[in-house]
């Protein structure tokens, strides 16, 4: 821990102008922020455990200390204290995987077959960019409010909601949508091949430049270079693509054998399935997220884990879209790193990550029929310190000191997650994986700053968000009742 007479150059630049005698003299260091008497998960260990009556220093968005309470207080004078006496603090959930652009389409496309084409394809020609603004601010709001402090989120005009995530206040880490599609998703007929068009893929392929010139490091935001599936971009956008990850250094966020409508028009295209194609040239190794996996085989999940790339896992979106689980035990018993998503909510309606996790944990058990594969503990673990470890965000994720302080703060006194027990067997955290529905979550701190208090978020106005959204629906509507053939394709 730092006390203030252990002298250093970060000292030096936060107290350059007090007295010397200061410097060596006091025993108790004053910093921002203290939460204290919670139960503390911090995620450092293998399976979590809770550390009750702990508390957590905070100083210039960046975790100081954590401890028991009174063995905390008696190094640090506070400027701020919260009292987390009855509530749970851990690391802010992280989305791995979401597309907040089409937020506005939320319940307009379950329960149909060919999702994309039928689902939502007709209505994306609808969103206006700014509906997709006012969607996308209120889905990031959302996901604030459940407890979601860093949104990984695959949308297009990326640029735009950056702004947004600015403002709200929230860790994005983010990717342009790369595709060489020439028409609308609802004109791709299912069975049929569909053309690709060099010239939307190389406009793309610039947009995502500018977002990373213009974003990646610009406050709590970070970029990773999107492209939309295999089967939507040619070899050659592929290829381009994979050199520039290279040369930024980041990773590749793809949707990789995502449903058999990609294998099929993988074979048309190229003769081979999506991940046999991918290792040819060169795309399977750890740059590469691969999110979902639906139509991957056992031996393709392996190649994949063992290759170091990532799994992103989305079992509420899956289950809702297809009626299928991904294959994310057989990538983790192989060894690979996986990380937890929510996808979006036409398909998923809610962005949710204590959805997820309760998912995660339950379709597995079914998946397996057996009541002891992904427990709970595990299922925090993906929602947290491993989606970091995969998502490449090793800054976050944890409570320890030299992390940045994304942390939220859980109600665990409400009835649905009473009572409270802690030995001999400890009830806390099985109770937040499998009976928190989002709702519970009281604060959330975003890099040291509180963006959300009793509720309420501090950053934004709510309400306006909220109306602004209402209002783009209600134009997309208009325009469906003004033609009404818009969407005969839907149905």
């Amino acid at each position: 821990m730092r006390l203030l007479n252990t002298f250093n150059s970060y000292h030096v630049s936060r107290n350059m102008f007090r007295p010397q005698w200061l410097w060596y003299h006091m025993s108790i260091w004053s910093m921002d922020m203290l939460i204290e008497h919670g139960f503390i998960i911090t995620m450092q260990e293998p399976h979590p455990q809770v550390l009750c009556d702990g508390a957590v220093v905070i100083e210039d968005g960046e975790i100081l200390a954590v401890g028991k309470t009174h063995e905390i207080k008696n190094r640090y004078s506070p400027e701020t204290i919260i009292n987390a006496q009855g509530k749970a603090v851990l690391p802010g959930l992280i989305d791995a995987h979401v597309h907040t652009g089409i937020c506005l389409l939320r319940g307009l496309a379950q329960d149909t077959e060919h999702w994309l084409q039928k689902g939502i394809g007709p209505y994306i020609p609808l969103l206006t960019r700014e509906a997709i603004q006012a969607g996308s601010f209120l889905n990031a709001c959302e996901a604030v409010k459940m407890g979601t402090t860093t949104l990984c989120d695959f949308s297009q005009h990326m640029s735009d909601l950056c702004s947004q995530y600015h403002q709200l206040g929230v860790r994005a880490h983010v990717c342009e949508t790369i595709n060489e599609l020439p028409q609308s998703i609802a004109d791709l007929r299912p069975g049929e091949q569909y053309p690709l068009d060099a010239q939307v893929g190389k406009e793309k392929v610039q947009r995502a430049l500018s977002l990373i010139k213009t974003w990646h490091g610009r406050g709590l935001i970070s970029c990773m270079m999107g492209p939309q599936a295999a089967d939507m971009c040619s070899e050659d956008v592929l290829l381009r693509v994979k050199d520039l990850a290279r040369t930024y250094g980041m990773k590749i966020h793809m949707h990789v054998a995502q449903g058999d409508r990609e294998i099929e028009q993988m074979i048309m295209r190229y003769g081979k399935r999506t991940i046999p194609f991918l290792q040819d040239i060169g795309y399977v190794d750890s740059q590469l997220l691969a999110v979902h996996l639906t139509e991957a085989t056992p031996e393709e999940t392996r190649l994949l884990a063992s290759q170091g790339s990532g799994m992103i896992f989305c079992p509420t979106s899956i289950g809702i879209i297809d009626g299928l689980i991904p294959p994310v035990l057989t990538f983790l018993e192989a060894g690979g790193r996986g990380a937890l998503g929510s996808d979006q909510a036409p398909g998923n309606n809610c962005t949710n990550m204590w959805n997820e996790m309760k998912m995660s944990a339950v379709l597995c058990k079914i998946q397996q029929q057996n009541p002891t594969v992904m427990p709970a503990w595990k299922a925090l673990r993906l929602a947290t310190v491993e989606n970091a470890h995969t998502m490449g965000l090793s800054h976050v994720g944890v409570l320890a000191p030299g992390k940045r302080a994304d942390i939220i703060i859980v109600d665990v006194k409400q009835p649905q997650l009473s009572p409270i027990i802690t030995h001999p067997t400890c009830n806390i955290i099985p109770n937040l994986v499998y009976s928190v529905r989002g709702c519970e979550v009281e604060t959330v701190i975003i890099d040291g700053t509180v963006v959300m208090e009793n509720r309420t978020l501090t950053t934004v106005n709510e309400e306006k968000i909220v109306e602004a959204a209402q209002t783009h629906a209600e134009r997309m509507v208009d325009k469906i009742l003004s033609d009404p053939g818009v969407l005969e394709e839907a149905y």
